[in-house]
């Protein structure tokens, strides 16, 4: 049977996401207990704020090791993303570690605010599950400061002054730095095709 865990990592945007997965007919845990997290048969990591104030959170619940170990489809969302990375300029933090690299501040340009806010578009990589009735030119929406440089775990670019990975995969983890609980149908389509995946 199909069981969300949606880890309780302390955002802001829980509720919303909740509410979004419900809206899907999907039903969800919000836990930091490690064994639903382990039985769940999809995890997903919201994070908003600080990528150091989320870690600390996390290793709080003793969770850290769970999350690294677990072999069902893990989706991170923002912040959440970024955890799933080695290391955070934000705040000099070490992270989850399960996709390769560092996420990095945008850096100061005239013209373009940090935090990057607002609708923005994809531009798609390569194949992947999550990208199913998912095109590039389709918007999304943004709140972020910081962002992961495009490589090889890179799915979906966007562009702000520079690209950065928008949906990464490696093996069984996914993560998209927009808010698909605040993107209208394509935030749906991607939570749907998240949750298809086996």
């Amino acid at each position: 049977m199909t069981r969300l865990a949606i880890i309780d990592s302390g955002g802001a945007n829980i509720a919303s996401l909740q509410f979004a997965v419900e809206r899907l007919g999907i039903a969800s845990d919000l836990t930091t207990d490690p064994q639903t997290l382990s039985r769940a048969s999809h995890v997903i990591l919201p994070g908003v704020g600080a990528a150091a104030d989320c870690m600390a959170r996390l290793r709080s619940a003793g969770i850290v090791d769970t999350i690294r170990g677990l072999t069902q489809p893990v989706l991170g969302i923002c912040v959440g993303m970024q955890l799933l990375f080695e290391s955070s300029e934000e705040g000099n933090v070490t992270c989850i570690g399960l996709l390769p690299g560092r996420v990095r501040r945008f850096a100061n340009r005239e013209g373009l605010p940090v935090p990057h806010m607002g609708w923005n578009q994809l531009e798609l990589q390569r194949e992947s599950a999550l990208l199913e009735d998912i095109s590039s030119g389709d918007y999304v929406y943004f709140v972020h400061s910081y962002a992961a440089p495009t490589s090889d775990v890179t799915v979906a670019s966007a562009s702000y002054g520079e690209s950065f990975s928008a949906i990464v995969q490696h093996g069984n983890v996914y993560g998209a730095q927009f808010h698909p609980e605040r993107s209208a149908r394509v935030g749906s389509r991607l939570l749907q095709n998240f949750m298809r995946i086996s």
